[in-house]
């Protein structure tokens, strides 16, 4: 069965950025896809120190807890970040676990290439649009389908369960769910 894995970038145990990965859950799972949540809550993802070991032995040697999340996006057919926008981008762990991740498929077999997905912002007021370009580039980078919804993939919310108030933004992100699954299995037929 195909797989997505969704990676949550929020601090936070019941956060916003958790509920919206949860209804893009739904929506992929829906198509008979299998979907993983994954956070980064509790870890202390470090950036990449540009050793190149990850050519030789195709994973990284950072012990932080990344390595065996990139296992996990190796055997996936899609994976789509998720994060919270602090002042006006994307959370630093989330980038600097996009460059990891990035950079030990470009040093092993590419297994990013031709992987759909796409990345999804949750903000209170602004910085969603340019947290989306700012992760967009990841994908862009390593040869990966970006799938389109009926809006940008993004949620507006600051307090937890506020992203209720904002159905356009839920709906944007079930579509999204829904035609990231739809992409995998057209491509798997």
């Amino acid at each position: 069965m195909s797989k997505v894995i969704l990676l949550s970038a929020s601090p936070r145990k019941n956060s916003n950025t958790m509920d919206v990965l949860s209804i893009c859950a739904k929506a992929i799972e829906s198509e008979n896809v299998e979907a993983e949540i994954i956070s980064l809550r509790g870890k202390e993802i470090k950036s990449c120190i540009a050793c190149n070991k990850c050519q030789e032995i195709g994973n990284c040697v950072l012990n932080d807890g990344l390595d065996e999340i990139i296992n996990k996006i190796k055997n996936a057919q899609g994976f789509i970040p998720a994060a919270p926008v602090y002042f006006g981008t994307a959370r630093a762990d989330i980038m600097a676990a996009l460059q990891r991740i990035g950079k030990v498929s470009r040093g092993a077999n590419k297994f990013l290439s031709w992987m759909v997905g796409g990345p999804i912002a949750v903000a209170r007021r602004g910085g969603q649009t340019i947290t989306l370009q700012e992760m967009s580039m990841f994908f862009n980078i390593n040869e990966m389908i970006i799938v389109g919804s009926n809006y940008w993939n993004m949620v507006f919310g600051s307090h937890n369960q506020d992203t209720n108030d904002d159905p356009e933004g839920l709906e944007t992100i079930r579509q999204f769910g829904e035609n990231v699954a739809k992409l995998i299995l057209k491509i798997n037929e």
